[in-house]
C-alpha cells in the first residue's frame, strides 16, 4: 500500500473517530471501533466493474468472518464514483451484488460520499453531513447489527433528530473545522493543501 493510500485510510479512520463517533451521529459505531471489529478496506478500482469486484470480495469476506472478529467493513474507493449522481446510481448495483451473492437479509450496504445529498434537500443543507465522508465509501453492515439497534425502540427517529440538532449547532464552519482536523490527522503538515 502506498503512502497516499495509507493516508486515505487514516483520514477515513479519523472521520469515523471525530465525526461519526465524536459527534455521536451513529451511537452504534463506538463499540465495534473500540473492539477492533471494523475493517477499513481500500479499493484501487478506477471503474465500476473494478469496484463491483472489490465489493463482492468484501461482502464475502464479511459474511464468512465471525461477527466476534469482524462486525462491519468500510470499503473506501477514492478513484471511482467521485460524482454523487454516479455514486448514487451505483448503489442499485451494490444491492444487486448483495442479492446475487445470496446475502440479502444477511448484509446490506449503506452509503457515504463527500457530496452526499438526501432526496428533497439542497446540497448545502447541513443535514447531509450525516452521510458525508472524506472519500466515497460503501459501508457493509450485518443485518443482525441493525436488528439489535431497531429492537431498542424508536431509535432511528431519535438519532435523526439528535443528529440534526448537533449539525445545526455546529453549522458549516464547525463541520469544515472537523474536516480539516480529520485531514490533519492523516496528512500532518499538509492539511491546508
Amino acid at each position: 500500500m502506498s503512502a497516499m493510500e495509507h493516508k486515505v485510510l487514516l483520514e477515513t479512520r479519523a472521520w469515523v473517530q471525530r465525526v461519526v463517533i465524536g459527534l455521536n451521529l451513529c451511537p452504534f459505531a463506538k463499540a465495534p471501533q473500540a473492539r477492533g471489529r471494523v475493517r477499513y478496506a481500500l479499493s484501487e478500482a478506477t471503474d465500476e466493474d473494478g469496484l463491483l469486484s472489490a465489493l463482492a470480495h468484501e461482502l464475502q469476506r464479511l459474511a464468512s468472518t465471525p461477527e466476534a472478529e469482524l462486525e462491519t467493513t468500510l470499503l473506501v474507493h477514492p478513484q471511482v464514483l467521485g460524482g454523487f449522481e454516479a455514486y448514487n446510481q451505483f448503489l442499485d448495483l451494490a444491492d444487486e451484488a448483495v442479492q446475487a451473492l445470496g446475502l440479502e437479509g444477511v448484509l446490506q450496504v449503506a452509503s457515504f460520499h463527500p457530496d452526499y445529498c438526501f432526496a428533497g434537500t439542497e446540497p448545502g443543507d447541513v443535514g447531509n453531513a450525516t452521510n458525508r465522508s472524506p472519500y466515497p465509501l460503501l459501508h457493509l453492515l450485518r443485518e443482525s447489527s441493525i436488528s439489535r439497534a431497531v429492537e431498542a425502540g424508536d431509535v432511528a427517529q431519535r438519532i435523526i433528530e439528535a443528529n440534526q440538532a448537533t449539525l445545526q449547532r455546529l453549522g458549516p464552519q464547525g463541520l469544515a473545522l472537523l474536516r480539516e482536523q480529520c485531514r490533519a490527522d492523516a496528512w500532518p503538515g499538509d492539511a491546508a493543501s
